[in-house]
């Protein structure tokens, strides 16, 4: 079992930054690949990025490639999601998430309770 707790949501600005943190608790979280995805009122949950267990591998979706980036520190069992040059269309419920293997697909076995992120003026 992993429990994952997010935290860093709020209301920025548009083209303003923002840090989201994960910190896991539980057995083994260097082994495991750590996702982020978001969720949209009325829309499915989108894959953001995700990191592998020694951070050799990073994938990240189509609409964040360039402006967001995942990292990882497994001495203190937390996953980062750093989100610059934000958008209102990247206003969403934000969720770290666990899984044995990178996949993009929200299918991964752990997830935290999320945090929402507000791009807005």
């Amino acid at each position: 079992q992993v429990q994952l707790v997010e935290s860093g949501g709020g209301l920025v600005q548009p083209g303003g930054s923002l840090r989201l943190s994960c910190a896991a608790s539980g057995r083994s979280f260097s082994l495991y690949t750590m996702g982020w995805f978001r969720q949209a009122p009325g829309k499915e949950r989108e894959f953001v990025g995700a990191v592998n267990w020694n951070s050799a591998i990073t994938r990240y979706g189509s609409s964040v490639t360039g402006r967001f980036t995942v990292s990882r520190d497994n001495a203190k069992n937390s996953v980062y999601l750093q989100m610059n040059s934000l958008m209102p269309e990247d206003t969403a419920v934000y969720f770290c998430a666990a899984h044995p293997v990178l996949i993009t697909e929200p299918s991964y076995a752990f997830w935290g309770q999320g945090t929402q992120v507000t791009v807005s003026s």
